[in-house]
């Protein structure tokens, strides 16, 4: 019988954002094909209620109470789950906030311009940058950022949150061209609009625009999106690095 690839069993997965939404089922998939998550968000009540599903179907799960958007924190975690765990074999970051909707870009003020770029690009960067060390020195390492079609195409009236996707999407295809020789893999993914909290926010004008760009006529659900994602961070991801894979119903075909 053949190996199969796309199994994370034994490994160590981090994963941003996982008190809810495409964090959440990325955690618990990850998990149900043998990893050990770490849990990291800012919510406790979702951490401990995600570890406790991903417990009583048998899996294995822990959890840090983390800030994306602040680097000391983000710095202090990365280095306290290789303390414990001796690695990270893989890194989800699918934490983010969408700021500011249905808002002309000369009507943000620049600390709400400033919040997405701080937790959805330099969160990410800060991150990237505490893990790849580990990795590099396992020669082994799967990234997956949690970007936005957003970041590709811009949605109107979210001029902060486009930036921030946009800018990370290039941050993966640089970096991904420097660690590509060393055994670290990193790539990002590009959602359309998911039924998930981050959009409970958004305006209903903004919402049914990023709706009628789906040719498939619906919202995604986050379960969709955790499968690509338990590829992307698995071994079988190994000939893929520096590119923007999508769920977006259609919306996306580059």
């Amino acid at each position: 019988m053949s190996e199969d690839r796309t199994s994370v069993t034994g490994q160590i997965s981090v994963v941003t954002g996982a008190a809810s939404g495409i964090g959440r089922a990325s955690a618990v998939l990850l998990a149900s094909r043998g990893a050990h998550v770490v849990a990291l968000d800012v919510n406790e009540a979702g951490l401990k209620a995600v570890v406790d599903e991903i417990k009583s179907n048998g899996g294995s799960a822990s959890y840090n109470l983390f800030d994306l958007g602040s680097e000391e924190n983000v710095r202090s975690t990365i280095k306290a789950i290789e303390k414990e765990h001796g690695r990270i074999d893989s890194l989800v970051n699918a934490g983010g906030i969408t700021g500011p909707t249905g808002k002309q870009t000369e009507d943000i003020s620049w600390d709400d311009f400033l919040k997405p770029l701080t937790i959805d690009l330099f969160g990410a960067i800060w991150i990237t940058q505490a893990v790849m060390p580990l990795m590099k020195a396992k020669k082994y390492g799967r990234i997956v950022q949690v970007v936005s079609i957003a970041g590709k195409e811009g949605n109107p009236g979210m001029s902060p949150y486009n930036t921030a996707k946009a800018g990370l999407i290039g941050y993966v295809k640089g970096v991904a061209k420097e660690a590509a020789a060393s055994g670290v893999v990193i790539n990002s993914l590009a959602p359309a609009v998911i039924r998930t909290a981050i959009n409970e926010n958004t305006t209903e004008d903004t919402m049914k625009y990023m709706i009628s760009r789906i040719p498939m006529g619906r919202i995604g659900e986050s379960e969709e999106v955790a499968e690509m994602i338990a590829f992307m961070a698995s071994p079988a991801c190994s000939f893929t690095t520096g590119f923007t894979f999508d769920v977006s119903g259609g919306r996306a075909t580059y």
